[in-house]
């Protein structure tokens, strides 16, 4: 995770959020009172997705043991019906 103080990052905001982007690097921006972590929407939206199904009870057993399933074990996805 790059660190920058507060009047950098103003200064060069436009380049930190295009490399917190493009990168998916975090930069932790530092201030008097205070830091504060700049990451992309992207990695956001990740973050609170894990978040919801860790929530969810079972959910974290439930993938771990699909993870452990032999793929040849499974069904193609156009086989599942919604």
């Amino acid at each position: 995770m790059s660190t920058i103080n507060i009047t950098n990052a103003r200064k060069d905001l436009y380049n930190l959020v295009e490399n917190v982007s493009v990168y998916h690097e975090p930069a932790l921006i530092v201030g008097k009172k205070g830091n504060a972590v700049l990451i992309s929407e992207d990695d956001w939206n990740a973050i609170q997705e894990t978040l919801y199904l860790d929530s969810i009870p079972g959910m974290t057993k439930s993938i771990l043991d699909g993870v452990k399933e032999p793929m040849e074990d499974c069904i193609s996805e156009d086989m599942v019906q919604w």
